[in-house]
């Protein structure tokens, strides 16, 4: 995080805390914390390695309470 990027974290925080943020300044927060996550996900070793989730489908997590009665 570049520390002009942590100067406007802190005015934006600051401006939050005693009511005076704008909505165009929190869109402008939203966006620079958004890109921020989206970069160091990409570059994240371990994100790359991860095997994919899977997501159990509807059936399968009926058949399972099924089983637990």
């Amino acid at each position: 995080m570049t520390p002009e990027l942590q100067a406007k974290i802190a005015s934006w925080r600051a401006k939050a805390a005693n009511g005076t943020l704008t909505v165009e300044e929190m869109t402008q927060a939203m966006a620079a914390l958004r890109e921020g996550r989206m970069t160091a996900a990409a570059s994240s070793p371990s994100s790359k390695s991860r095997a994919p989730k899977v997501i159990p489908t509807a059936k399968s997590l009926l058949d399972e309470i099924g089983e637990a009665e």
